[in-house]
C-alpha cells in the first residue's frame, strides 16, 4: 500500500510548494482547500472529476466549521488512498487590513468558524485515527512573516488572531506528543519567497520518519536552522 498523503489549509504559495512536494513521492495525494466566500461550487466540482490538472492532487471538500466534516474529510481521503500516513497542515488566514469599529460580524464569524474551530475540529479527528492506527504524522505549518505597513494602516486583527491560536494549538499538541503513538511536528519559517525551499526542507524532516524530531518546533531560516 502506498504512502497516503493530506494536506489540508489555505490555498497559498506555501499549499502549492508543498502540492509539489507530494507529487514527488506519492502518485495521488489529497488536498483539502479552506475556501474563500464563492469558492465551494468550484471546489465540488473539482472532487467530483476526481484528480485534479495539478499532478496527482485529488481535492476533497472540507466545512471547516463543521464538526462532522473533518471525520467526513478523512474518510474520503482514507477511502481515495487506502490509509492517512501524513498530514499536512497548512495555516495561512487571509489578512484583514480593518479598524476594528470596520469589521463586518459575518467575516468575524467565518473567520472564527473557518480559520480557528476548524483546525481543533480536524485535529481531533486526525488524534483519533492516529492513534487508533498507533502510527502517522501530523505536521503543522505556519508562515511568521511580519506584516509590512505603515503607522497609519490598520492592523490585521482577524488574520493575526487566528494564526496565533493555530501556533498555539500547535504548541499545545507539541508539549503532550510524547505520549502519543503517533509523531507530531511543528514547522515554521520568517522570510517570504521561501516557501519552495521551505517545503521541501520540512518535507525531508517528515521523510526521516524520527522520533527524536517529534515534538519539536522546526524553524526555517536563511540556514535551514533547526528549533
Amino acid at each position: 500500500m502506498t504512502r497516503g498523503i493530506l494536506i489540508a489549509g489555505n490555498e497559498s504559495v506555501l499549499f502549492s510548494a508543498l502540492a509539489a512536494e507530494s507529487s514527488k513521492r506519492v502518485e495521488q495525494y489529497t488536498t483539502a482547500v479552506i475556501n474563500s466566500p464563492g469558492q465551494n461550487a468550484a471546489q465540488n466540482i473539482q472532487e467530483k472529476s476526481g484528480v485534479d490538472s495539478t499532478k496527482g492532487r485529488i481535492p476533497l471538500s472540507w466545512n471547516p466549521g463543521s464538526p462532522i466534516s473533518g471525520r467526513t474529510l478523512i474518510v474520503s481521503a482514507e477511502n481515495w488512498l487506502g490509509q492517512i500516513n501524513d498530514a499536512i497542515l497548512v495555516c495561512a488566514p487571509p489578512a484583514l487590513y480593518r479598524p476594528p469599529e470596520a469589521l463586518v460580524p459575518a467575516e468575524i464569524e467565518a473567520m472564527v468558524n473557518n480559520q480557528i474551530k476548524g483546525w481543533f475540529y480536524l485535529v481531533r479527528e486526525l488524534a483519533l485515527y492516529f492513534r487508533v492506527r498507533e502510527s502517522g504524522t501530523l505536521a503543522m505549518l505556519i508562515p511568521e512573516i511580519a506584516a509590512v505597513g505603515g503607522k497609519d494602516t490598520p492592523a490585521d486583527l482577524l488574520g493575526a488572531s487566528a494564526s496565533a491560536s493555530f501556533r498555539a494549538l500547535a504548541q499545545g499538541l507539541l508539549s503532550s506528543s510524547a505520549a502519543e503513538p503517533f509523531d507530531i511536528l511543528g514547522f515554521s519559517y520568517s522570510e517570504a519567497g521561501q516557501e519552495k525551499d521551505f517545503a521541501a526542507w520540512a518535507y525531508k524532516i517528515i521523510d526521516e520518519g524520527s522520533k527524536k524530531n517529534s515534538g519539536k518546533w522546526h524553524r526555517y531560516g536563511k540556514f535551514g536552522l533547526f528549533k
